[in-house]
């Protein structure tokens, strides 16, 4: 199973967090990583995204065809991120999850490691993992400004 966790890129301050937008820096941002994702990705993935605005306006940049889970919502566990994915032997197409700090970088350590030590992911940035017989591969990490 491949896992790419993708932190929603930059949004606007405001009020109520779950209605926050992207900025048009963080469409900038997401725009570059689609672009990049769209170029690895093999033609049949899937896409999970919390239900914050920012998160899926992330997700639509990538695809329109995207599943709204709660499990990647504000606040979430890492583990209910890896569950809702199906990691580490789930869907044979890759998994994009689209969520927040820092359960993202939380969900990536523990994938790796099986602690919840913090990785801070910057804002649009992702990691992607590969689980293939028992061992973890890290695929790729890579932040917006990078592309």
């Amino acid at each position: 199973m491949e896992l790419i966790l993708w932190r929603h890129a930059e949004a606007e301050d405001g009020s109520p967090d779950s209605a926050r937008k992207l900025t048009a820096k963080g469409r900038r941002q997401a725009e570059r990583v689609a672009k990049w994702l769209a170029k690895h990705l093999p033609k049949k993935y899937r896409v999970l995204a919390s239900p914050a605005r920012r998160a899926q306006e992330t997700a639509a940049i990538l695809t329109r065809h995207f599943e709204t889970h709660e499990a990647l919502d504000v606040g979430t566990t890492a583990q209910a991120i890896l569950d809702a994915a199906g990691w580490p032997n789930g869907d044979e197409r890759p998994t994009v999850a689209v969520g927040h700090q820092p359960s993202l970088g939380e969900a990536a350590m523990l994938a790796l490691s099986g602690k919840t030590t913090p990785l801070n992911l910057k804002k649009g940035a992702l990691v992607w993992l590969e689980s293939r017989d028992g061992e973890i591969v890290l695929r790729a990490a890579i932040a917006p400004d990078l592309l």
